[in-house]
């Protein structure tokens, strides 16, 4: 009988439940590391690149296996996760250009390269969404997935267009909103609230993203360059104010 609750425990487990989907995600992300790896040198040049990009890559890894094997209910891993773990890889790359300030500002080159990775990234991000639905794959999982590496995203280019000089430190508020929303949710658990479906909420994310790429561009600068950051900013502000004020009117 022991034996039997023991046999009975263990098949339940998510933890084995998931095992074979854990396999097929560690596969993927031992197969993107060397690219990882490859692109944050090219990027940079520079090993302290090369070993942050990595270092960022294991870590997003690490901490979505991890939400992966507790969190996600199917039996596949599916393409709009892979999709969403090489976005995660991308931005780990990107991630090696912090580590060599004002890069980006002293050569136009890479500066457009660096705009051509960040579209294909984000042109990815449009696709994720449509395979997890096509293969019948749509998860909480899934979802958080894709919008934590969206707010990392953000954030990193936040970081990008401060240090290239595109705009002031202020900036960083249009990367770090959600962030700092999500922070205040500690002080005011209210703010943690469940929020409804907003079609203009998902349309000001993309805009923010388009605009944070844009300041990349070496065309755009000085008074463009600020005039677009604080447009981009006041829209995601109003954005998360409206919801601040949605879930003030239900609060408990």
């Amino acid at each position: 009988m022991i034996e039997a609750e023991t046999a009975r425990r263990l098949s339940s487990c998510p933890y084995r439940r998931a095992s074979p989907v854990a396999v097929r995600y560690l596969i993927a992300c031992l197969l993107l590391a060397p690219a990882v790896l490859a692109l944050g040198s090219t990027l940079t040049q520079s090993v302290a690149g090369a070993i942050t990009a990595l270092l960022v890559f294991g870590a997003f890894a690490a901490l979505a296996g991890v939400a992966l094997l507790r969190h996600y209910p199917h039996a596949r891993l599916g393409i709009a996760n892979i999709v969403t773990l090489s976005r995660a890889a991308i931005i780990a790359a990107l991630c090696a250009l912090l580590v060599v300030p004002g890069l980006l500002a002293q050569s136009d080159q890479l500066a457009w390269a660096v705009l051509a990775i960040a579209v294909f990234s984000l042109c990815l991000d449009g696709v994720d969404g449509y395979f997890a639905r096509r293969q019948g794959l749509v998860s909480d999982f899934g979802a958080r997935f894709d919008m934590e590496i969206d707010s990392i995203f953000a954030l990193l280019l936040a970081l990008l267009c401060w240090q290239s000089g595109k705009a002031g430190a202020w900036v960083l508020a249009l990367g770090s909103m959600r962030y700092l929303f999500f922070g205040a949710g500690f002080v005011w658990p209210w703010l943690l609230a469940p929020l409804p479906e907003r079609f203009t909420r998902k349309a000001i994310c993309v805009v923010q993203i388009a605009a944070l790429i844009a300041l990349l561009a070496p065309v755009i600068s000085g008074p463009v360059s600020w005039s677009l950051a604080a447009i981009a900013t006041l829209l995601l502000a109003y954005s998360f104010g409206r919801d601040v004020i949605w879930l003030a009117r239900r609060r408990s």
